[in-house]
């Protein structure tokens, strides 16, 4: 494929991390110089894992409340409302 100059360079450029970005290709267990290693105590501790049991009570949940903080359980205060979006019209 034979491109112009300018094309080249703006493609090639599509590949580069703007200044203050690094790339990260792998992290955590995948990480390079651990992978190796972690890949295979996984494998054993999922090999030794028990099947897991689904008990009764895990499948009813309680009733949600929107004015309880699932994170902290504060209480939430409603200190303004916004009005309905008004819908758009119709242009066919």
């Amino acid at each position: 494929m034979t491109l112009a100059p300018h094309e080249f360079i703006r493609r090639f450029l599509l590949h580069c991390l703007p200044d203050g970005f690094h790339r990260i290709r792998h992290y955590g267990f995948l990480a390079n110089g651990i992978r190796r290693a972690r890949l295979a105590v996984i494998r054993r501790l999922l090999a030794d894992a028990p099947p897991e049991r689904r008990r009764a009570e895990s499948c009813q949940r309680a009733p949600f409340d929107p004015t309880v903080c699932p994170c902290c359980g504060g209480t939430l205060r409603i200190t303004a409302r916004l009005p309905r979006a008004r819908p758009w019209p119709d242009t066919s």
